[in-house]
């Protein structure tokens, strides 16, 4: 019996693709979530401004700082609310993506401007749903038993309820404006740039669509987001962890870190970001990629078997 190829396996459906993108999603995060802590750990460091504040060095330091002074565990502080977040966000903005810009596709290839509408449409809708979710991450990521004897929230679901009693719902959205420039410009930068790189290496037949082409394609679309989004990932990252009254808004957030910390502070936690966002790519992509088509194969098997 002849072997599947790419072309053997049919298109896969909507609801694959988003089953898929979620699963994918959740496995990249596990995997990926350290790097991700430290990323927050570096871009919050300059709010705390006393002597005695526990100093972070680079990626590895970071994460060894953190687990000899709070636990290795501490690491994986927020995850609950991380993996909620991809379920949430991967699945919408990644899933759907397909399904999005076929409806702005009006050729028969579709366009640079309908990939960026797509973008656009579903990492708008992915942010406005799954908000809270980052906003609790965030905050339990930031979390130092260090900064005081009784931390701020003792789980994901303590956290949920707390945001929700001292700050209103709205305090569940809070810095919602930041994230969804943030994650505007990272789905568009990211599956954009990754459907282009996957199109020119299977066009120009420098590799075949599978395992290697997504490879290459990931790494490349993750720097690419890593840069264009690092700015508004710090700001973000201030904001939605800043306690009420610390910032007036968004803007002023970043005018504070302009006037006290440089440009510099706009790329605090650019290795880990890259590490994390790159190494996130590539596992969330061949694993998406491998996934719908095992689930396409598989539904292929059984309605021949019937």
């Amino acid at each position: 019996m002849v072997g599947h190829t790419a072309s053997d396996v049919p298109p896969p459906t909507m609801a694959v693709k988003i089953f898929s993108a979620g699963v994918a999603a959740c496995v990249a995060d596990i995997i990926t979530f350290p790097l991700d802590t430290a990323k927050v750990r570096l871009q919050i460091q300059g709010e705390c401004l006393t002597s005695s504040a526990i100093r972070y060095k680079g990626v590895l330091g970071t994460i060894i700082t953190l687990a000899k002074t709070e636990g290795p565990v501490k690491l994986y502080s927020g995850l609950p609310a991380g993996l909620q977040r991809q379920i949430s966000f991967a699945s919408l903005r990644i899933g759907l993506y397909d399904t999005v810009q076929d409806f702005f596709t009006t050729g028969k290839e579709a366009s640079l401007g309908s990939k960026i509408s797509a973008g656009l449409t579903t990492g708008g809708v992915a942010v406005l749903i799954g908000q809270p979710t980052e906003v609790v991450k965030v905050r339990l990521q930031a979390q130092s038993r260090l900064h005081g004897p009784k931390p701020r929230y003792t789980g994901t679901y303590n956290a949920y309820r707390i945001i929700a009693t001292t700050e209103g719902l709205t305090g569940l959205w809070k810095g919602t404006t930041p994230n969804l420039t943030r994650n505007v410009i990272i789905n568009c930068t990211e599956l954009v740039t990754y459907d282009l790189m996957k199109e020119a290496l299977v066009k120009s037949r420098l590799l075949a669509d599978d395992v290697p082409c997504h490879f290459v394609s990931a790494v490349i679309a993750g720097f690419c987001t890593t840069v264009l989004s690092s700015p508004v990932d710090v700001v973000k990252t201030r904001f939605v962890n800043s306690s009420p009254g610390q910032y007036t808004s968004v803007p002023n957030c970043a005018m504070m870190m302009l006037t006290r910390e440089g440009p510099s502070a706009f790329f605090k936690g650019f290795v880990p970001s890259f590490l994390r966002l790159g190494s996130w790519n590539v596992i969330m992509f061949v694993c998406f990629e491998q996934l719908k088509r095992e689930l396409m194969k598989s539904r292929q098997t059984m309605d021949c078997a019937t």
